[in-house]
């Protein structure tokens, strides 16, 4: 993988998707072969100080117990590991997060505009687990904390799938500015192949391998797994 790139990885439920995100969280390595980013050997690099530069975004976000800024501040944990605090934190963390630097993430997630129309704005309670928002909203939150740390690698697993199709429209447009920024890796698990049609890469899994990998355009040119896989959802 390459800096500013946007690789997708795809295929059929059990062939290594989500094994894949697992191991560029370094949560195990490969038993043969390695893993490089920007030239690195994954497995040479320091773990704890690996993930300070890694945001991880799931099918269902995690939200906590507190306002939305509070949910969003916690995307940002300083060099000794304390958490971020924010106006509102009651925590003794050493790192705080102004308002400005979640609006910006906000923003960059495409949900800058539906917080700010709330009554409280950030001080909004998103309830137990984010009961008190809708799942767009809970996602594009939960994206506004991956970035709010500005990582260099972000991971997407299966980011929007549980999503209804217009909110899976908003998230996808966050997920697709948020690829975009700087030299950011961005890395995406999907089901659904349309929220990955625009990646710079997208590798086709079977059996725990890449069977496949190219563009959209050119894996549809070569009439294989993946062009079956759009005309089951009527993608072309």
């Amino acid at each position: 993988m390459k800096k500013g790139q946007f690789v997708a990885v795809v295929g059929a439920s059990g062939c290594g998707k989500s094994t894949v995100i697992a191991m560029l969280e370094r949560f195990y390595d490969p038993s043969t072969g390695n893993i490089r980013i920007g030239g690195d050997v994954l497995s040479e690099l320091n773990p704890l100080l690996y993930r300070r530069a890694v945001s991880l975004v799931q099918q269902e976000p995690t939200l906590f117990r507190g306002s939305i800024r509070e949910n969003i501040a916690l995307g940002i944990v300083d060099p000794a590991g304390a958490v971020a605090t924010t106006s509102e934190s009651a925590t003794t963390a050493s790192v705080s997060v102004s308002d400005s630097q979640i609006e910006a993430a906000l923003r960059a997630a495409n949900a800058w505009e539906f917080v700010a129309s709330l009554p409280e704005g950030l001080s909004t309670a998103a309830g137990s687990n984010g009961t008190q928002l809708s799942g767009g909203q809970r996602q594009r939150i939960a994206i506004a904390r991956s970035l709010v740390r500005d990582p260099k690698i972000l991971l997407l697993d299966e980011a929007t799938s549980a999503l209804d199709t217009e909110s899976e429209k908003v998230v996808q447009s966050a997920l697709a500015e948020a690829a975009k920024a700087g030299d950011r890796i961005t890395v995406a698990v999907a089901h659904r192949l349309s929220t990955i049609k625009d990646a710079d890469l997208i590798c086709v899994f079977h059996g725990g391998r890449i069977v496949e990998k190219g563009t959209h355009e050119e894996l549809i040119a070569m009439e294989g797994m993946y062009r079956k896989m759009c005309e089951a959802q009527n993608l072309e």
